[in-house]
């Protein structure tokens, strides 16, 4: 490497942290700016400042703004206030913050009073103590802030409300009064916060359908806990032809919920019709629904089991398999209904014939197994009938175990949750936790870990933004050590996730999951699975240290003429990791990942290793060529995280650079001797003329001459990356004694120092 190469790794940044302190103790802080713009502008940065060692700088500026003249200051450091909490719990506590929160909730200003609420709200959740508790006095407060707020900041405030427990019922009746506008706002989130308090949510229902499918989630746990509310209201959750799917489906559920004595004609016909659509899947369900209604209402069951057999007598298929499943679970609700009429299955005969084993019986069972077993197509009836068929001419008896044996009454199951777990949904209403029907901690993980960007470093193209070679670190945490491949790992915490990101299919393209934090344009396409490779340990990347108990070890790698990147992910963590999935930053060959990262989910103190296929010239950066290659890897649980590698271009060394000898001679002299460029490698040995050229030909460099120089051997060989780029190669050494000058002539001397890397790691 020549000497002013050395400007692209030097800095004369002190640093961000060392900056951010000398500007926090400046004496012109823009926290006192006579503009209150500046002001809350000031605040809400400091608040996004997640540095544990910069938080006391940010206390003084705070307590100021917390109580500054302008409403617009006052209600973006309340914000604050649940940032730094976030960072450092103990000092907003040991400050007074929270005090100056709560007073906040008597401001003047309803959007003072708005962002107050959600900040404490932010904060008893972090907390396992009470916080913020509402009385009789802020009642009052936020009931009139309600009134003139901002839609979002109602939402804040319905959500603070819905936790109150009145003191008697003339309190909550005029709650519930103050509640109920909010019920016809524009805002659907204010309508679901408002819910909380009071039914009428059957109002999304002629919003758009995404809209009304989270209107009728909220509404499935609602009316689980109190089906009477919206009992005189099932025409509205009657499926319209142009619903989707999942609407409809949601709907038929309700229904179900809400049919009564009273309503129960008018339900069955309904799902009469529902059972004559196209859609296979929903017709399904509407014959199910039928079944579900007449296990749910005894004095129901006869009307149910008639529109199942009106269904039978249109001999579609699936409506016909469908309704004799429902029959069948209906007589088992209701033993003594005595309508058999026209269904006669073979478990029934079987029965008949246990019970009854007389001439009539046997001579019906015959016939209906001899059909079952030679003229239905049907495998599932067929496959029973022998085994029916079996169990009777063999053993009577166990057939009437098996036959005869007892089976556990079928119930209600229109109420399909857990108590317990209805209460905890329904207090989380108008979150994702009420649309998965999943309590918060089974699809979110908070992550507390509050980690700075790297200092950024021009990237030599000049537009993105760039890792530090040396990384700045959080708040008394150790270094990140310096890696097998001479590289540093470095993390960022991403956002927190609020939804679990489903599971990538093996031949899905991966979306650009980084893009917008490394200004990524990959371009993704679908390959077949790797197999998952096995070999000597690779060079740790990101410690598990570092990666709050995640080990990712990486290297590239060439294998039958493609280059992999052959990566190892070990989970030291309590948790299991899983949807595992990579991006690789702009670099000089333009490496991308060929398609998606394929990993297990991984259990606590378990690894994978697996080969991810790479493809070149994607993402290629402009500017001297490098061999750096920067990663960030993501999973459902944890931060992004980014870390270094090296690109070794052996790994890009072809099948096809053989020279013949005259081919070599022809190339070397019309190359012209500027693109000449030698070095020693001093860390470099040959112990062996002829295993070294074993050795190199095995990375497709490959031998063209030799020839001895007094005591020294020289060697010429030549090899070839992509896009037909030679390198023409002589290696002086002396056998057995480091040090070896490398001399390489090529079209693209700018790759020089990237070959000599390459082949001081091939000849060590």
């Amino acid at each position: 490497m020549s000497g002013h190469d050395s400007k692209y790794f030097s800095t004369t940044k002190k640093g961000e942290i060392p900056e951010l302190k000398e500007e926090l103790n400046s004496q012109y802080k823009d926290s006192q700016d006579p503009n209150p713009l500046i002001r809350a502008l000031a605040v809400r940065t400091m608040g996004c400042i997640r540095v544990d060692k910069i938080t006391e700088y940010l206390c003084d500026p705070l307590q100021r703004c917390l109580k500054d003249d302008d409403p617009y200051v006052r209600k973006t450091a309340a914000i604050c206030v649940a940032k730094l909490y976030d960072i450092n719990a103990e000092l907003v506590e040991d400050r007074g913050f929270l005090e100056t929160l709560k007073d906040l909730i008597s401001d003047n200003n309803p959007m003072v009073v708005a962002n107050a609420v959600a900040a404490l709200a932010e904060i008893q959740d972090n907390s396992a103590r009470p916080i913020f508790e509402i009385t009789s006095h802020t009642l009052s407060k936020l009931l009139t802030a309600l009134n003139e707020c901002t839609e979002w900041g109602q939402v804040f405030i319905l959500d603070a409300l819905s936790r109150y427990k009145a003191a008697d019922a003339r309190e909550a009746e005029n709650i519930v009064e103050r509640v109920t506008p909010r019920l016809q706002h524009a805002n659907c989130a204010v309508v679901l916060s408002a819910v909380k308090m009071a039914p009428p949510l059957v109002t999304l229902l002629s919003a758009e359908p995404e809209i009304q499918y989270v209107a009728l989630r909220n509404i499935n746990l609602i009316v689980q806990k109190r089906p009477t509310i919206l009992a005189h209201e099932i025409k509205v959750f009657f499926c319209k032809y142009n619903d989707p799917i999942y609407v409809k489906m949601e709907k038929l559920e309700i229904m179900i919920m809400l049919a009564s004595d009273r309503n129960i004609d008018q339900v069955l016909l309904e799902f009469k019709e529902y059972a004559t659509e196209v859609d296979v899947d929903f017709v399904r369900k509407a014959v199910r629904a039928i079944g579900r209604c007449a296990i749910k209402l005894e004095r129901a069951a006869e009307r149910c089991i008639s529109v199942l057999l009106e269904l039978i007598k249109i001999k579609v298929n699936y409506v016909v398999q469908e309704a004799i499943i429902v029959i069948k679970d209906i007589f088992r609700r209701y033993p003594n209904t005595a309508c058999i009429g026209t269904i006669a299955i073979a478990h029934s005969n079987c029965q008949i014939i246990l019970k009854k084993p007389t001439e009539g019986p046997q001579q019906m069972i015959q016939a209906v197994l001899n059909n079952a077993t030679v003229e239905t197509d049907n495998p599932d009836l067929r496959d029973r009938a022998y085994i029916y068929w079996r169990l009777l001419s063999t053993d009577p008896e166990a057939a009437k175990d098996v036959v005869l044996a007892e089976k556990p009454v079928i119930s209600d199951d229109s109420n399909l949750l857990d108590p317990s777990l209805l209460d905890e949904l329904l207090a989380n209403i108008a979150t994702l936790s009420s649309v998965y029907h999943k309590p918060p901690e089974a699809f979110v993980s908070r992550a507390r870990t509050a980690a700075p960007r790297p200092d950024d470093e021009e990237y030599p193209d000049g537009g993105e933004t760039a890792y530090s070679e040396s990384p700045s670190h959080a708040a008394d945490a150790a270094p990140a050590p310096v890696t097998a491949a001479g590289t540093s790992a470095v993390t960022h915490a991403a956002a927190k996730q609020p939804a679990p990101p489903a599971t990538v299919p093996a031949a899905a393209p991966v979306p650009d999951l980084l893009g917008d934090l490394m200004g990524l344009d990959n371009s993704i396409v679908p390959v077949d699975q790797p197999t998952t490779p096995s070999g000597p340990p690779l060079p740790v990347l990101l410690p598990s240290s570092t990666g709050q108990g995640l080990q990712i070890s990486a290297q590239l790698v060439r294998r039958d003429g493609q280059i992999f990147y052959n990566i190892q992910f070990e989970n030291n963590s309590q948790i299991v990791l899983d949807g595992f999935m990579i991006q690789f930053n702009k670099n000089t060959f333009g490496l991308a990942a060929a398609g998606p990262l394929q990993v297990p989910p991984l259990q606590p103190a378990a690894s994978a290793r697996t080969l991810l296929p790479m493809i070149l010239f994607q993402n290629v950066s402009t500017g001297p060529p490098s061999s750096l290659l920067q990663v960030a890897v993501k999973n459902n649980q944890q931060p992004v995280w980014y870390f270094n590698d090296k690109i070794s271009l052996h790994a890009f060394f072809v099948e096809d650079g053989r020279m013949e000898r005259a081919n070599f001679l022809e190339t070397w002299k019309n190359l012209p001797d500027a693109n000449e460029v030698t070095k020693d490698l001093p860390n470099a040995v040959i112990n062996s003329v002829d295993a070294t050229i074993e050795h190199l030909t095995a990375s497709n460099v490959f031998f063209v001459a030799k020839r001895r120089n007094a005591s020294k051997d020289l060697l010429y060989l030549s090899t070839k990356i992509p896009r037909g780029i030679p390198f023409l190669i002589e290696l002086t050494a002396t056998v057995g004694i480091p040090g070896v000058k490398c001399a390489v002539k090529t079209p693209s001397p700018e790759l020089a120092p990237l070959f000599f890397e390459a082949m001081e790691t091939l000849l060590k």
